[in-house]
């Protein structure tokens, strides 16, 4: 047996033992909770929002696919309006893999593109190409799949500011209705990073990426899309609902190697090695670690992931939740922040400003309690 169906098998497995536990420990409470498989999110019997992602499940086939929503569906309500997403990478995009998804129920796209300019992919050592990437969104849209978002990278060091805006001005021409960006990271002990050291490739230069950053903000509210959040941007009513309900802190249940889950006082998280992963549920053993959260530290996770989008941080939300003087707490560094122009508070909501997005970590961890 191959591993990709031991994976697709374990996975089903952790579905239905979720199920069954969940089952025991609901067992006559109020309903409205959510769920999440594979990153799935739900209110106990009905499914709003199921994202497949976290690695390449483009790579599964229809059948491999549809096991896993079978699962789902022997304990979940689908509702009528769901969310389905599956992340792809452009050269796993095909005429016949989209009439799959679609006749699962797929009904959005998430695709890797990284970049629409052939230099760049090489340079991150990209599989697909720069056809593929651009003929990847012309099979979406002859599909009739009007919801679907790409990812692209700004920041690298080959990256001028001319072709940043070809990149940017692909996806409006392209009308393309979300657009995830990501400054280009180098991360520890990778080949990226060891050639970095050895002086074979240049490092990112920060200044750069800020300045791409800015300019992306300006290109794209002059399109019309929104930035809801400070790396996805959409054209109005096209938000991930998925990701929106991470943002805003709402419960989810996710399954899968490293799937990480969350009801809001309690974080979960499964191993990250695959074997290891398989083995235990091969053993009916879910492998796990959890953590239970202070009211401080859910505090402080409201403010990293609030202040992160354009609705900003709820001073009045604080105050109900975690008690009014923590908003009198807060009121010296948001009067220090606001005297640089790096946020604004507008109804009671710590917004932050275009400058101020450059600092979102910065000033969130100064806002922290």
């Amino acid at each position: 047996m191959g591993q990709k169906v031991k994976m697709v098998e374990a996975i089903c497995k952790e579905i239905r033992l979720h199920l069954e536990l969940r089952s025991i420990s609901f067992q006559g409470t109020p309903k409205g909770r959510d769920s999440e498989v594979m990153e799935v999110k739900a209110e106990v019997e009905i499914i709003s929002s199921l994202y497949f992602g976290g690695g390449t499940p483009s790579i599964l086939n229809k059948e491999e696919l549809g096991l896993i929503f079978e699962s789902l569906r022997k304990g979940f309500v689908f509702a009528d309006d769901i969310e389905i997403t599956l992340e792809a990478n452009p050269d796993d995009i095909t005429d016949e893999k989209i009439r799959q998804w679609k006749s699962l129920g797929v009904n959005r796209l998430s695709v890797g593109i990284q970049s629409f300019l052939e230099d760049e992919l090489v340079w991150m050592n990209r599989a697909h190409t720069a056809e593929e990437s651009l003929v990847c969104i012309d099979k979406i849209h002859a599909a009739g799949i009007t919801n679907f978002s790409v990812d692209l990278i700004y920041g690298s060091p080959i990256l001028s500011d001319a072709d940043w805006k070809k990149n940017v001005e692909i996806v409006i021409k392209k009308n393309i209705p979300h657009i995830s960006c990501y400054a280009l990271t180098v991360e520890p002990k990778t080949a990226l990073d060891k050639m970095i050291v050895i002086q074979k490739k240049e490092n990112v230069d920060a200044e750069k990426q800020s300045r791409q950053f800015l300019l992306l903000m300006d290109w794209m509210e002059a399109a019309g899309y929104e930035h809801y959040e400070i790396s996805n941007f959409s054209k109005p009513g096209y938000r991930s609902r998925h990701n929106s309900s991470y943002w805003s802190g709402e419960t989810y249940y996710a399954f899968g190697p490293a799937a990480h889950s969350f009801d809001g006082e309690r974080r979960k998280w499964n191993v990250a090695n695959n074997s290891l992963y398989i083995q235990s549920l091969q053993k009916d053993i879910v492998p796990f670690e959890e953590e239970l959260l202070t009211q401080t530290q859910q505090l402080n996770e409201y403010i990293m992931t609030a202040l992160r989008t354009m609705e900003g941080v709820d001073l009045n939300y604080i105050g109900s939740i975690f008690g009014e003087d923590k908003i009198s707490m807060l009121q010296t560094t948001i009067k220090k922040y606001e005297s640089t122009g790096k946020l604004k508070l507008v109804d009671q909501n710590i917004i932050l400003t275009k400058e101020g997005k450059l600092f979102a970590d910065g000033i969130a961890a100064d806002l922290f309690f």
